[in-house]
């Protein structure tokens, strides 16, 4: 239970949102329409929902009374629809906050922390994140094959730690690149990134040239998992 679910249906500002709340240390999932977002919410615990109201297939508002039928998850509405009485409506069906659009990062960031606090609600200490016969112990930093340690270079590490945590979604290759850069401080290019990957499989992989922990999705990125 240590994800922020965002539901937003602009790309460019979940995408946004999810580079600031990781450099904070949350994990993120995303939902990009109603449908999407019902289904995470019926079949997962959440730390926190940040919710757009309008949404393809259907309102920010109904997932909100679904999640306040399941419980106590805080809810934060992020939406162009400032007036008034749409923030009256929000807050009334059990929204912990409101921020209109455009809004800097800064304050989203404060305003999570300030709701979780009111919930008394810390990330849980991460478990270990285990994808078919590797093993990811984040605390240590180390990673098992087999329950046998794998020797990984500092960026190798940070690039499967990544992917397993997204385990099951497309992260895309110019996202990976993003985010290698920001935390290594140093410039990885595309070819880069292929070389990793391939090295990453040689020491993960039973058979690095069908693997079954990194997986390509042509013309997209890398997934890990199923």
């Amino acid at each position: 239970m240590n994800e922020i679910l965002i539901v937003e249906d602009d790309q460019t500002i979940a995408m946004g949102i999810e580079y600031a709340l990781e450099r904070e240390d949350f994990a993120t999932r995303t939902c990009h329409d109603f449908s999407s977002a019902r289904e995470c919410i019926l079949n997962r615990e959440f730390l926190l929902v940040i919710l757009d109201i309008n949404l393809p297939g259907g309102s920010g508002f109904e997932l909100c009374k679904l999640i306040r039928s399941k419980g106590e998850t805080p809810v934060i509405f992020l939406t162009v629809c400032d007036d008034e009485l749409n923030t009256i409506m929000g807050l009334d069906l059990g929204a912990d906050d409101y921020i209109a659009k455009p809004f800097r990062v800064r304050e989203l960031i404060s305003r999570i922390n300030s709701v979780l606090r009111r919930y008394n609600r810390q990330p849980a200490e991460e478990k270990e994140i285990v994808i078919g016969d590797l093993r990811i112990n984040p605390a240590e930093a180390k990673v098992y094959k087999n329950d046998q340690p794998v020797w990984l270079t500092a960026l190798e590490y940070k690039l499967i730690l990544m992917l397993a945590h997204h385990r099951g979604q497309v992260l895309t290759r110019n996202r990976i690149l993003r985010e290698i850069w920001d935390l290594s401080g140093d410039f990885v290019s595309d070819n880069t990134l292929t070389v990793y990957i391939k090295r990453l499989r040689e020491k993960i992989e039973d058979d690095p040239r069908n693997p079954e922990i990194i997986r390509t999705v042509r013309g997209m990125g890398y997934r890990a998992g199923d």
